[in-house]
């Protein structure tokens, strides 16, 4: 598998430390509120890669994080008059919420900062006493100076950075509001103001930084060098800039050996702001359109191209995935009828010859760079040639056959799965409309074909779609 490595601008193959074995650290929502789309890209992107690893045999050790202390949820605990607690538990249940809605799977470990703090504070010493680090008046900042590497991920140069920053640290120097030995330096730890949550620590009480956070939570869960590193590319600088910095200084191992970052969403080819009116939570958007279109839209373009999300974009989705559901649902039609005729010659050589080479492109697709897009267009093939090579006459066991493949690359893979959501109805609505269905077989049968075309224009208002088989008439849900 080849992976497009941020750090050294090139796709390169991917070999893990440990042979077998993958840790994987993905930068994780601040939990203030319900989480946007954007945050979903990253999510269902990098739960694809793990899930694809799986499959190729790999144990994956996939960590997470919530970020649970930050200035916008002391913001939100504020105006809620709430502790800040209780604000990030109860938008971390409903981020769950929306990731099992978009089958994004739990992560291996999901650590939360502010469970964290020791590590933090150990970290923050040994930078310290290694002469990375210096505290001012309760605030430990890294000196990034110290580093030679410093820009390595983002590209930057640092004389660049400074001269950019120069301006800004005059004037934080002259108002007295910054104490940093260099306009670039940038905080490891921050005293408490009034109100705000606070640790004990040996510089006074105050909290963590943001990039300190996930330097600890990924050396706790997975080790000093991590395999992979990911996020939205909006995290390459300063976030993750300062996570290697901090993290190399301090152990002097290479932090992480691949960086993975996921392009922009766009709505409506603009970015996403409150500010535009086209700001829309996972929520919000679920309520539109099942969470499964919402994935299956994501996953239509490769990770590291510019994705724009749009209605008609998703409509367009939802309809190619109507098609790969429709072909499961064939599928599973010949299986329930429990053929249990011999599979043929010619299905045997369909299984033995054919079949293996849509499995074969399919992760030719996946091991360039995790290129969804051309392995769902591989899948689209593989379901037109299932619908083509399969009718009621074919043995549930071909059926059955061909219906693992497509599940194995669909649901375990990319996690899109193929059973349709269906939606509980009650008892009484059933009744009533099997009342509706015998009513149209009998005028059927009466020969009063306009009674009958009514009663399934009726039905279909009701988004009752009927389908007339030899073992009698079998409906669904729209």
């Amino acid at each position: 598998m080849k992976i497009f490595n941020t750090l050294t601008r090139r796709k390169e193959e991917f070999e893990p430390i440990n042979p077998g074995k993958v840790g994987i650290y993905v930068c994780g929502p601040t939990v203030y509120d319900f989480i946007h789309i954007g945050n979903a890209r990253p999510m269902i992107v990098f739960d694809t890669l793990r899930r694809y690893l799986e499959h190729k045999g790999f144990e994956v050790n996939y960590v997470s994080n919530f970020t649970d202390i930050d200035d916008k949820i002391i913001k939100r605990s504020i105006e809620e008059g709430i502790p800040a607690s209780e604000v990030s538990e109860k938008y971390i249940a409903e981020c769950k919420k929306d990731m099992e809605a978009l089958n994004v799977r739990p992560a291996t470990t999901h650590p939360q900062a502010t469970r964290e703090i020791p590590e933090m504070i150990d970290m923050v010493q040994t930078l310290i006493d290694k002469g990375h680090a210096y505290e001012k008046n309760g605030t430990v900042y890294f000196r990034v100076r110290s580093f030679e590497p410093y820009g390595k991920l983002s590209h930057k140069n640092i004389d660049d950075l400074e001269s950019g920053h120069r301006a800004e640290a005059h004037q934080l120097k002259v108002s007295g509001e910054d104490e940093k030995e260099d306009g670039l330096d940038f905080v490891l730890w921050k005293p408490k103001k009034e109100g705000e949550p606070f640790w004990d620590s040996p510089w006074g009480e105050g909290r963590p930084g943001w990039h300190l956070e996930c330097s600890c939570m990924s050396k706790k869960y997975i080790g000093d060098t991590l395999d992979i590193h990911a996020g939205g590319e909006d995290l390459i600088f300063p976030h993750h800039e300062n996570e290697i910095a901090q993290s190399e200084a301090s152990s002097d191992k290479e932090f992480s050996r691949y960086w993975m970052h996921n392009a922009f969403l766009r709505i409506n080819g603009d970015k996403m702001s409150k500010s535009l009116g086209n700001f829309f939570t996972v929520r919000d958007i679920c309520k539109e359109y099942d969470p499964q279109v919402i994935r299956f839209f994501m996953l239509s373009a490769q990770y590291r191209t510019p994705l724009n999300f749009s209605r008609d974009l998703v409509e367009d989705s939802a309809k190619g995935l109507e098609r790969i559901l429709n072909g499961a649902e064939k599928l599973r039609g010949i299986i329930d009828k429990d053929n249990k005729k011999p599979v043929t010659d010619a299905e045997e050589q369909i299984l033995e010859e054919e079949i293996p080479k849509f499995i074969e492109r399919f992760d030719e697709a996946m091991d360039d760079d995790l290129n969804t897009s051309d392995a769902i267009s591989v899948v689209f093939e593989l379901v037109r040639y299932t619908n083509a090579n399969t009718d009621e006459n074919s043995s549930s066991d071909f059926a059955g056959c061909l219906y693992k493949v497509l599940n194995e690359l669909c649901d375990k893979v990319l996690g899109i799965s193929l059973e349709r959501k269906v939606e509980e109805i009650d008892q009484s609505e059933v009744e009533a409309i099997e009342a509706l269905i015998a009513e149209r077989t009998a005028a059927k049968k009466a020969r009063d074909f306009a009674r009958a075309d009514e009663i399934r224009n009726q039905l279909l208002e009701q988004g009752i779609i009927l389908e007339d088989t030899r073992e009698g008439v079998k409906w669904k849900k729209a």
